[in-house]
């Protein structure tokens, strides 16, 4: 399910209530939370939080021209899915998460790669993902990133 959207305000205007709910409440919490240097901009008819390309000139390998992602935020068409790619580029993070999971949520986590899938919105873990944003710095991003997934080592 894609959502064309000029702003996150206007992609948020465009989700069913207890949708827009719980995606409004991610994005408050990634505003809040994510270190200094990302940036939130539409990526991919998503919300998305990513590296300028003022501080990060070569810009995402496949798409030079655009800013590097990090975390992307949407409403699919059976979940809420939020794209971090921390946890695809960085095993320590990726086992801290799966490790907090239980504490934070009855369920299994439903994942893929950078995807954390949320099919019941009443039951995001919300303080799980306030503590996982602040966890990567910007820098700390683009070094993972120009070490595993630019050089496909990942």
């Amino acid at each position: 399910m894609r959502i064309e959207a000029s702003s996150p305000e206007d992609y948020l205007a465009q989700l069913p209530e207890e949708r827009r709910i719980a995606v409004s409440r991610l994005r408050d919490i990634i505003r809040q939370k994510i270190p200094e240097g990302f940036e939130e901009t539409m990526l991919y008819g998503m919300i998305a939080y990513a590296v300028p390309l003022s501080r990060y000139p070569a810009g995402y390998h496949v798409r030079p021209n655009e800013p590097l992602p990090f975390i992307n935020l949407a409403s699919q068409k059976n979940h809420i899915a939020l794209y971090h790619m921390g946890l695809y580029a960085d095993q320590a993070l990726l086992d801290w998460f799966l490790d907090a999971w239980p504490r934070h949520s009855q369920s299994r986590p439903d994942m893929g790669k950078s995807c954390v899938r949320f099919k019941n919105p009443r039951t995001i873990p919300f303080a799980l993902i306030e503590q996982l944003i602040p966890k990567m710095s910007c820098d700390r991003w683009i070094a993972l990133y120009e070490a595993r997934i630019k050089k496909g080592t990942r």
